[in-house]
């Protein structure tokens, strides 16, 4: 902006600058080469600010402007705005702005906004602006109390402090020791060790600029608020006493910086500042990696802010402390050798489980303060134990917190609710206030007496109601349990931590006989699965593996891939559940990397792995692998780690837990030697079996399998009971639309004639039952020979070969 207010141009926000930019091109647009106070009015009135104290005042912003713009010239608007330089700001503005300045001063702020020139449009009195304001009813007290209410105020009793010293670094930063001095930050528990070794670099005669490094959530920042404290507290070395700790938001630095050199001044500014406090400051700077190329234009010989400060870390004129993850580090700062040797590393590793339950035994009374509740030390020790099981995407002791931090909100929101008796009281006063409007309207002033007068009584009675429940919410503060750590978690997971009610113990207890109904014939394959299961639900499991694994063996149609997606559907409630993933998809080495993400600059990179992607998202699934002998020996190699840690990393560096998914891969190897009916012995047959098996697979990735399951060979009794399950599917939808299908033996035994197979097993019976039953009977029921309410007897037909549909 042009040098127009030198006076106090260092005191303009932002913000303000940009709507004084705004301000020159509505005086543009309506060709006027000079600014008035009307065209800024104009202009501060699309700020959000403004607009808040307008409502204060009931003024619709849009209206005022359209009020503004009756005062300036008719037929005058160019269609082409002049540039921002040929746009002078009069004289009268000038003045507006330094009353502006006196305005903020009174009210405690250091910078100018566009509530304090809003302030000094009415107290001045002088241009068009403030006769607009005064037209509309406001005056200089009221615009004052809504903008101290709006805004708030800066020092005590609205007084202006000294200026500060450091006013360009004040605008892009938070002072970290006084918020440790007003007590409005966390007590940081169990990293005194980190804490000393970052004094211990700090106080070197050199290379004394420490950057912290670990994974994001482990508490990085944590431990630089732990120092402020310790400044502020003086527990610190003669060399740190009484520094001042200032966190810089290099992000605010760059936004709004529109031309080119803006940034770069900016930052200077800042840095002169901090030179000038005479090593008195220590800066911090978190996710330090984005200084690289921070405010950089892109174009060779640009600067960015770590080309800035390397000649004050050079000359030691300036005391940082930065933060970053490992990941970001090796990436921006260890490859730029003069900017690395300057930040000796201090590494930050994840608490333990212990250690993550000790310091959010120091945050309790934070956050029972904040949420009015109090937390059990069951709780505590739940959301440590829970979030290092269940959340594994994330670190300790930040996903600890947020476990803590969302049960404590759930517990207080329930504890807040109306009760059943006042929420029934109010339903009833609003069903009378609608009655008592609608007696008003037809001036039944009888009745409306009455209505008035039961709505009185419902009042009192409510405010009764409403004494009571807090009276009693007064009395025992709300306790978060681990019940409600537990709730949140299968919330947020989707994995069902909870306790088992006995309910859930009874339905997998028989879960072995729900799979039976719906998986014909293969009994020992059922009763594996169910255990398997079983021990998993119970708790029993070490948790660094899947929660089972199988590798169903057997010929086509015989069961496999249908019991995976029964299962899914049973235990997990949702078909959708079930992850399929047709393994003949990945027959070509290139093809094994989509399992997990394609490489960075590969067609699918942003879409994630095939395998990997689904589970990070729904971790409780079932992972079918159909067919997986089709796959390339590659694959295997990838479902090692699976098999062995319950784990994998994606393409994108993401671990991904498998330690609650059940994996179940089918193949049809050795399907002959189950259909060859010369092994009696079932030892022997197992045996060959094996045989085989370790010829197609790898032995390593055959023994971290938990089963391997073999499925028999379906007779046709087997046969029957399939068919027999799917008539009734179509007897139940029938029902549905009110017509009763009963079905003769002679379909039954048509059908297990046409559809048995020891080759394809139960394979063939879904489409002749489309091709036999669903299709004749549809066009009986679209032609209208069938009704609804129709009685219907399903027969088989030798003559014509076709099933006949007979009304009973």
């Amino acid at each position: 902006m042009p040098n127009r207010v030198v006076d106090i141009d260092e005191y303009l926000s932002e913000h303000t600058k940009d709507l004084l930019h705004y301000s020159s091109e509505v005086a543009s647009k309506w060709n006027r080469r000079e600014v008035r106070t009307e065209h800024l009015l104009y202009a501060i009135s699309d700020s959000e600010v403004i607009k808040e104290i307008y409502r204060q005042f009931n003024i619709k912003p849009q209206d005022l402007k359209n009020y503004i713009e009756e005062f300036f010239p008719k037929n005058q608007i160019k269609t082409e705005t002049l540039e921002l330089k040929q746009s002078r700001i009069s004289a009268v503005v000038k003045e507006i702005f330094e009353s502006a300045f006196k305005v903020a001063r009174e009210i405690g702020h250091t910078y100018i906004g566009p509530e304090h020139l809003l302030v000094a449009f009415i107290e001045e009195n002088t241009g068009l602006a403030g006769v607009i304001l005064r037209k509309y009813g406001l005056t200089p007290e009221a615009i004052r109390q809504q903008v101290i209410k709006v805004v708030g105020k800066g020092a005590r009793d609205g007084k202006i402090s000294a200026k500060s010293l450091t006013p360009q670094l004040d605008k892009y930063s938070r002072d970290l020791t006084k918020l440790a001095k007003e007590g409005k930050l966390d007590p940081v528990i169990g990293r005194d060790f980190e804490i000393e070794i970052t004094i211990e670099i700090l106080s070197r005669r050199t290379k004394n600029n420490p950057v912290l490094i670990g994974e994001p959530g482990v508490g990085k920042t944590a431990i630089v608020e732990g120092l402020a404290q310790r400044i502020q507290e003086r527990e610190v070395p003669d060399i740190l006493q009484d520094k001042r700790m200032v966190e810089l938001n290099v992000n605010s630095l760059v936004a709004g910086s529109k031309y080119r050199g803006e940034f770069e001044e900016r930052i200077k500014q800042v840095l002169d500042e901090i030179v000038s406090q005479k090593n008195n400051l220590i800066l911090f700077i978190d996710e330090l990696h984005i200084i690289i190329k921070a405010g950089g234009t892109g174009e060779e010989g640009g600067l960015d802010v770590s080309q800035i400060i390397k000649p004050y870390l050079a000359r030691g004129e300036l005391h940082l402390i930065g933060a970053t993850t490992l990941n970001e580090y090796q990436k921006h700062i260890e490859k730029d050798a003069a900017l690395e040797r300057r930040f000796p590393p201090v590494f930050i590793s994840e608490p333990t489980v212990d250690n993550t339950i000790e310091m959010l035994k120091g945050l309790r009374r934070s956050y029972e303060k904040h949420h009015k509740v109090k937390i059990t030390d069951e709780a505590i020790i739940a959301a440590a134990k829970l979030s290092d099981r269940y959340i594994t995407n994330r670190y300790l002791p930040d996903k600890a917190i947020d476990l803590i931090d969302q049960a404590a909100a759930r517990v207080r929101i329930k504890n807040t609710a109306r009760s059943p008796e006042v929420v029934e009281l109010d339903r009833k006063i609003n069903f009378l206030r609608r009655e008592l409007e609608g007696n008003n309207k037809q001036r039944n002033y009888e009745e409306t007496t009455k209505l008035e007068k039961e709505i009185r009584g419902l009042n009192k009675t409510r405010s009764q109601a409403e004494d009571r429940d807090r009276s009693r919410k007064r009395l025992v503060a709300p306790q978060v349990s681990a019940v409600d750590v537990s709730e949140v978690v299968s919330r947020t997971t989707g994995i069902p931590v909870t306790e088992l009610s006995q309910e859930e113990k009874e339905k997998l207890l028989k879960i072995k006989y729900k799979l039976l109904e719906k998986i014909v014939g293969q009994d020992r394959a059922v009763e594996s699965v169910s255990n398997a299961i079983i021990r998993s639900r119970s708790g029993l499991t070490e948790g660094k593996h899947p929660a089972a694994s199988f590798l169903f063996i057997g010929p086509t149609g015989v069961g496999k891939t249908e019991l995976a997606k029964t299962l899914g559907s049973l235990i997990f409630g949702d078909e959708e559940a079930v992850v399929r993933i047709d393994m003949s998809e990945y027959m070509e080495r290139h093809s094994v990397s989509r399992l997990v993400g394609s490489p960075p600059g590969y067609v699918g990179y942003e879409e994630g792995g095939q395998l990997t992607e689904p589970i990070r998202r729904r971790p409780y699934s079932i992972i079918l692998l159909d067919e997986i002998e089709k796959a390339h020996p590659d694959v295997q190699n990838i479902l090692l780690q699976v098999f062995d840690e319950g784990r994998l990393t994606d393409s994108k560096g993401r671990l991904v837990d498998f330690t609650n998914s059940i994996i179940v891969a089918t193949s049809c190897i050795g399907s002959e030697i189950i259909k060859d009916s010369k092994f009696v012995d079932s030892k022997e047959k197992e045996e060959k079996m094996l045989g085989v098996l370790r010829k197609q697979f790898k032995t390593e990735f055959l023994e971290r399998i938990d089963d391997i399951v073999v499925f028999s060979n379906l007779e046709k009794d087997h046969i029957k009971q399939i068919i027999s399950f799917q008539l009734k599917r179509i007897k139940r939808i029938s029902k549905q639309k009110n017509i009763k299908l009963e079905f003769d033996q002679s379909v039954i035994d048509r059908l297990v004639s046409v559809c048995y197979s020891p080759e394809f097993g139960a394979r063939t019976i879904k489409r002749r039952i489309k091709l036999e039953i669903e299709v004749p009977l549809a066009k009986e029921i679209l032609s209208e020979k069938i009704k609804e309410g129709d009685s219907i007897v399903v027969r088989f037909e030798e003559k014509s070969g076709k099933v006949a549909f007979l009304k009973n």
